[in-house]
């Protein structure tokens, strides 16, 4: 009975520790978790085209593209932390909205919508970056991206 308590206590002690790793926010802890991949620089040559809003009915989703469409030397200098660099071999988060990927995927999105917002206040690539990666992408506020064109 007594190796049975242990037991208990160990596997209470893991979950409870497996449980507050699932709740950290992203970017608390990602020290642990590789960065997905990005690119350090812009290449010489031409940078991937992002595909037609007009594609899309989402008005969020077509607000995503267009905005993407206009920093995409700074998207193909970010991560993408919807890890599709592992699921669907992308580069960067520019590969993103090259495809109709980022079209369903919040994280692209609102990573996407950081990026431009930053570019806007003048921040470099390097720096949206390390506000990626402490997931600062998070707190985009969509609702102002739900009518398209945006309102002023």
């Amino acid at each position: 009975m007594n190796s049975f308590r242990r037991m208990a206590a160990v596997v209470a002690v893991i979950g409870a520790a497996s449980t507050s790793l699932i709740a950290m926010p992203r970017g608390a802890g990602q020290s642990a978790e590789p960065t997905p991949a990005f690119h350090s620089e812009v290449p010489d040559g031409p940078l991937p085209v992002t595909l037609d809003p007009a594609q899309f009915e989402n008005p969020v989703a077509q607000n995503a593209y267009a905005k993407a469409a206009k920093v995409k030397k700074v998207l193909y200098q970010q991560p993408c932390y919807c890890h599709c660099d592992r699921s669907i071999g992308h580069g960067s988060l520019l590969d993103c909205f090259a495809g109709k990927h980022a079209s369903v995927c919040d994280v692209c999105i609102k990573e996407a919508f950081y990026s431009y917002e930053q570019t806007q206040k003048k921040r470099t690539a390097g720096q949206i970056r390390t506000g990626i990666e402490n997931g600062e992408w998070q707190k985009v506020d969509v609702s102002k991206y739900e009518q398209y064109p945006p309102k002023p």
